[in-house]
Parts: structure tokens; sequence; C-alpha cells
């Protein structure tokens, strides 16, 4: 009998288990496939590895004409070597961290026999509470030929860049992995069903992404409806019902994710969920007082990403270990690790004026740091409310992950002009040059 078992080892799982595994609980942690979850193994991590030369190829554009001509090539097969080095130990790494932590790690799939009583591999385990941490998994347009179709485990795999992709989707996963794949010399298709990309961030800089997409060689389908994908020799025809037909050696389907809760056996035990995933109160806590859910399982509009499903995991171990408070997200930043990023915390711009607020842009490309990178389109939006608080900044630039970070506690603090005004910041760098500026238009 334990005292929780977490269904899933990812973020979303073992912060939360640790903390309670120190606070004396015995703890397991049910994993069907690797200790450590998606983004470790076969999400951001992986990602943002792949994308390192890519950006480092990116940031040599802007000195084409200044002191920089050629660029050099990703050798993608080496890259991917260097990923498996960094990535596959972690795993093991994290499963022996946890298991000095007491924390027991049950392999396979865990589903609900009754409240209290979970089979794994035919074996039953019976807990006091239990926190189902199962993640998402990537949808699949159920179309003729999506067989041939990959997901993003399968790219972030890739033992070569083939020639020619098409992404199905325009949302920031394809927007990113397709600037990876431009950048390792692959002739990039998105086809998106919508007449934009990025939606969720600024439309004015999710539109200027696509554009320097467009100018490095990426075609954009958009307001097109995939209908099926075609095996043609040793290629794939992905055709739309608006009679679009794309020929390429490599299909990825990145029409989204949606909560992995097949197999769980949450209808056997009544736990409510919809479309989006788990339902939840203000503890996190199902409809059976429990059973609780962490992470990207939630149903729920805080964005779905990793810090999130952290912040998420250690509530639910403070609420089981007596906090009877209710969660409180603070804001929550969100990078798309596109070429150019493009970023957003709080309020978007379009939502401004229906909340009382003003916006202010602010020109970064002709500022210190950024003029010494090229970086002529680089831009902030901020969204400033009626008290003068800083209740929401859209981003665009090489700097974007950078700014973001800066701007979190201007917004969960409640920052004023004088705060900003009288901190010194590291010089030269782009949240040292943003941030005073960002302080004439507070309170």
């Amino acid at each position: 009998m334990y005292d929780v078992i977490f269904i899933g080892s990812g973020h979303a799982a073992w912060h939360g288990a640790q903390m309670l595994a120190k606070a004396g609980k015995k703890v397991a942690l049910v994993e069907a496939n690797k200790v450590a979850g998606t983004c470790t193994n076969f999400g951001c991590n992986a990602k943002i590895l792949l994308d390192g030369p890519a950006e480092i190829i990116h940031h040599l554009h802007h000195y084409h004409g200044i002191g920089i001509e050629d660029t050099p090539a990703i050798v993608w097969p080496a890259l991917m070597n260097y990923k498996h080095q960094v990535i596959d130990p972690l795993s093991d790494g994290l499963a022996h961290m946890l298991a000095v932590d007491g924390i027991e790690i049950i392999a396979g799939h865990a589903s609900f026999v009754d409240p209290h009583t979970i089979t794994v591999n035919g074996t039953q385990y019976q807990a006091d509470k239990f926190v189902i941490a199962t993640g998402q998994t990537p949808a699949k347009l159920d179309i003729p030929g999506k067989e041939f179709t990959h997901d993003s485990t399968d790219f972030l795999d890739l033992p070569d860049m083939p020639k020619s992709i098409v992404f199905i989707g325009a949302g920031y996963i394809a927007m990113e992995f397709a600037a990876i794949a431009q950048a390792a010399g692959s002739h990039v298709t998105l086809v998106e069903y919508g007449a934009t990309a990025l939606n969720g961030f600024d439309a004015d800089y999710a539109a200027h992404v696509v554009s320097e997409m467009q100018a490095r060689g990426i075609d954009f389908v958009f307001s097109n409806a995939v209908a099926s994908v075609e095996q043609a020799g040793d290629q794939f025809v992905v055709s739309t019902a608006q009679g679009q037909h794309i020929t390429a050696d490599y299909v990825m389907d990145s029409t989204g994710r949606v909560a992995n809760i097949d197999g769980l056996g949450l209808d056997t035990i009544g736990v409510d969920y919809n479309r989006q995933g788990v339902l939840v109160n203000e503890f996190l806590q199902t409809n059976l007082a429990n059973i609780y859910a962490s992470g990207d399982v939630i149903a729920k509009t805080i964005p779905r990403l990793t810090p999130t499903a952290t912040f998420e995991s250690n509530y639910v171990a403070s609420v089981i270990l007596g906090n009877e408070q209710p969660i409180a997200y603070p804001a929550v930043p969100t990078v798309a690790f596109t070429l150019p990023r493009i970023a957003q915390i709080g309020l978007l711009p379009q939502e401004a004026e229906l909340e009382n607020c003003q916006v202010y842009e602010i020109p970064c490309g002709k500022l210190m740091r950024f003029q010494a990178q090229n970086d002529v389109h680089a831009a902030i939006k901020v969204v400033v409310n009626a008290q003068g608080q800083l209740v929401g900044a859209s981003l665009i630039g090489d700097f974007t992950p950078e700014v973001i970070n800066a701007l979190v506690p201007v917004i969960n603090d409640q920052y004023t002009a004088a705060k900003l005004a009288t901190t010194i910041y590291a010089f030269p760098t782009h949240s040292g040059v943003v941030l005073p500026l960002i302080a004439k238009f507070l309170a």
C-alpha cells in the first residue's frame, strides 16, 4: 500500500514525487515508456539541442554583407549522434536519482480497477491517493494514408534529414521543426487548415515569422485541409480538399496533441474528462477526491508547458501534505523557438482594448545590442492596464527567450516605474536595454 502513486514520470510527476518522498511518504511512479517523460526524452530537450546549429546559422545570416559571407552546413547524422549522447542517459539518470530518494518505479501501463487500485502488467497496486500525470500524445488526422505520416517523436530521431518534408499544420511545433529542417538542407512545405500560423501569439509578429521563413525558401499553403497521403514510389503525395498536391520524401502530422488517457480505466471508476483532458477543481482534484491530475493531461487554458507541469506537480504534492490554498497560476511565458523567435506573456495586444488597456510598441532593432547583432526587426509590444501596470507583452527577435524571462517578475510582482528605473542591469544585454524603456510606460 502506497501513500501516493503517480501515473507518469515526467515533470508533471517526479518533482511532486520527490517532495512527498522527502516528507516521508511512500511513493511510486508508473511509467509505460521511458522514465522522465516526453519533454526529457522525446520533446523539448531533444528539440532545443537539434535547434542549436540552426540558431547559429540564423544569427550568422544577420551578418551577411557586413562581415560574414559564408555560413556552415549542418551535418545531420553527426548532430543526431550528439543528441543521443546527451539525451539518452537522462532517463537512467533520473531513475537513479528517484531511487536514491526511495521512490519506486513501476514499469508498464496503469489502469484503474477502483479508486484506490490500479493494475500494471497483471499486478495490482493500491494507494491512498493517485496523481494522473500521463501528459499528451500526438494527434493524427483520420485520413486515408495516415499510416504514412510521422509525429514529433519520429522527427526528433531522424538518422538522416530528408530532402523534402511536408508539415501538416502551422502551430509552434510545426514551425519550430520546419526551421530546423530548412537549416539542415530540407525543402520544407507547411500545409495549414487555417489562414494564419502560430495562433496564440501576436498576429503581426506571427505574420513576420512566416515572411522570414518564406524568404528562406519555406513554402506555406494556407486555408487548405489535408485530405489524403499517398505513397508514390519512394515519396509521398499530400493532397488537400482544395486541390493542392505536394510531393515530399517525408510527411509529419503536426496537427496537435491530445490527452493521453486511453486505457487508464477512467470510465471504470467514473473520473470526469472531456476532449481537452481530465477535469479538475481549483485543487487539481478530479471528481474523485483522492485522485488528482497534473500537467498536460489536465483540461485547462493555462499554457501546456514543462514549467507549468512542474509547478502543478509541486502544487499537488503540497496539497497532499496539507496545503489548503487553491492553485494560483502566475503569468506564464511562452516561447516558440522559431527563427526568428517569438514569445508571449499575459494579455495579447489584440485583447488590450477589451480589458481597457493600452498597447505600446518598442522597435528594438536600432537599439544597442540588438543593432550589434543586426536584428533589425526585433520588437516588443507591451500591454499596460489602467493602473499603469504591465499585464502583457509580445516579443519577436532573437533575444526573446532572454527578455521574456526578465518580464516575468515585472508582471507577477507588479513592478512600478520607480522599481525598474532604480535597478542596475548588466550591460550591454538585451534585457538591460529594454527594461528601462518599459519603465516609461508604467505608473
